[in-house]
């Protein structure tokens, strides 16, 4: 009941409010107190908030894999509730290069790039190494084995050669939707949402 009392009292302060992490039951309680409320599985993002709101600029969403989907679909959704233009590409993994080559354009095109791989997390350094934007690297907690529910894509994208790659914490898709958003928010002059 504290949970779904703040959303509703956030929502009519702020007339939008999101949450992340939500479960199915938690989103039914916040329906029942803010009918307004949506709600997203794949990204477990809870949000209400304002219709056809204004989308600046170009964030690319990429992952190497269909598993890295439900935390890029976290960073996705993060970013375009906090006002940017988001671009998904999904299944791009290094196990199968060509698919990021034909999609290059795009994510060259693009203001800023998060990548979300598990495994090794490789993906974020071959993209850094063909960009000269940002890139935000999401390991994620994909893996068998050595993986070690995301350490081993950590430590690989930490230690990555490539410039220009910032990242952040294992699963952490909301982190870096909000950074992509700031990167996003300078290079088209500052602008916010409207």
């Amino acid at each position: 009941e504290h949970l779904t009392g703040i959303f509703r009292r956030l929502y009519e302060e702020n007339g939008e409010v999101l949450g992340t992490r939500a479960t199915p039951e938690q989103f039914e309680k916040i329906k029942a107190v803010c009918s307004q409320a949506e709600y997203d599985p794949v990204s477990r993002l809870v949000k209400a908030g304002k219709d056809g709101k204004e989308k600046i600029g170009k964030i690319a969403v990429c992952t190497a894999g269909t598993a890295d989907i439900p935390v890029a679909e976290e960073a996705a959704g993060t970013a375009e509730y906090f006002g940017s233009h988001v671009e998904r590409i999904y299944d791009v993994g290094v196990s199968g290069i060509h698919r990021l080559f034909s999609k290059l354009d795009v994510i060259q095109e693009a203001n800023c790039i998060v990548v979300a791989a598990g495994m090794e997390g490789a993906l974020a350094s071959v993209v850094g190494g063909l960009v000269d934007k940002p890139v935000i690297a999401v390991p994620t907690s994909v893996g068998y084995g050595a993986n070690m529910h995301g350490l081993s894509a950590l430590l690989t994208m930490i230690n990555s050669c490539a410039n220009g790659i910032a990242v952040v914490n294992i699963d952490n898709g909301y982190g870096a939707g909000y950074v992509a958003t700031q990167i996003n928010r300078l290079a088209e002059g500052g602008k916010k949402r409207g």
